[in-house]
């Protein structure tokens, strides 16, 4: 089959479309046929060796896919040709990948494959971030940064799908401001300058922050008393630092959110964020926000187009 490998750490121009041999299915693992692949930020850490998980070169990326089942163990639940989406951590760009069962979902008929490679990550981050870590309450007002992007969106109709009474979205771009009223936002503000635009209308309770950078103090500051910002990710590439003082005078709390640590560690715990998920997706509340596509052979241009910014929606790659 054909398989993306990463075979040197020179970044996304360096990966590779490769053949090698169909990967053999252990005995909780299911077999299926991709037909969808999401690209997400760790993969392009990963071109570098800047990622956490550093698998021995070469390695073929790839953790969330959507695709038909081939083979499922006995007892499973899944019966080849099933629709499903999976986290499979590494092997997902390819024709054909392997999945633990535990994470591996069944897929609503009203759901694309498409779509269906857009949820676990975006959305098991979103879910986690705005309820399970920012406690999110009915009626409280969201300001969701890099709102355009595949955890911008999917925040967004996390936040409204739970509850939320307002939420503002924060783009680079009128163009990509445009993206995210389509993905469900009350409003946007463009990144210069949004701290004063959001004061002015009362600030907020939650600020969702996959970005940091320069703008985290500010965010800080738009915040209501008791408010959240929620640390997802530092797509600018700086990491700010916090001022304590801050968080005292207004009684403001920073939470850190990370989804992949927390759920690796809790077996089951993704299936329960899925079952909170399923009827939102079922109903159209939730509605995977679906960026460029790419076949394999063009997988450094996926990669790029997270790395430069310029991905809207989920990028994603069909084999």
């Amino acid at each position: 089959m054909r398989a993306v490998q990463i075979t040197t750490l020179d970044g996304p121009s360096a990966v590779q479309v490769v053949e090698i041999p169909t990967p053999e299915p252990g005995p909780d693992q299911v077999l299926i046929r991709v037909r969808a692949s999401g690209v997400a930020f760790p993969e392009v850490l990963q071109s570098r060796g800047l990622y956490q998980m550093k698998p021995d070169l070469p390695f073929t990326p790839g953790a969330e896919i959507a695709g038909e089942v081939i083979s499922a163990p006995e007892g499973s639940g899944f019966s080849p040709g099933d629709r499903v989406a999976a986290l499979c951590m590494l092997g997902g760009f390819a024709e054909e990948a392997l999945a633990p069962v535990d994470t591996t979902f069944a897929l609503p008929d009203n759901v694309s494959f498409e779509q269906g490679a857009s949820i676990i990550f975006n959305y098991g981050t979103a879910y986690f971030a705005l309820v399970e870590r920012g406690h999110l309450q009915d009626g409280e007002s969201v300001l969701v940064h890099g709102a355009a992007g595949g955890i911008g969106t999917a925040s967004i109709q996390v936040a409204k799908a739970f509850g939320a009474g307002r939420v503002i979205a924060v783009t680079s771009t009128p163009e990509k401001g445009a993206v995210a009223l389509e993905a469900g936002a009350d409003e946007f503000v463009l990144a210069d300058g949004f701290k004063d635009q959001v004061k002015a209308s009362g600030g907020v309770d939650i600020v969702v922050d996959p970005v940091g950078g320069d703008r985290f103090t500010d965010s800080l500051r738009s915040l209501k008393d008791d408010g959240r910002l929620l640390v997802i990710g530092f797509t600018a590439g700086a990491i700010p630092e916090v001022k304590v003082n801050r968080l005292l005078l207004n009684n403001i709390s920073v939470v850190g959110v990370g989804w992949g640590a927390y759920v690796l560690k809790r077996p089951g715990h993704i299936a329960t964020e899925w079952a909170a998920l399923v009827p939102h997706l079922e109903s159209g509340t939730l509605q995977p926000v679906v960026g460029p596509a790419f076949p394999l052979e063009e997988t450094a241009q996926a990669l790029l187009t997270l790395d430069e910014r310029r991905a809207t929606g989920k990028v994603l790659l069909l084999p």
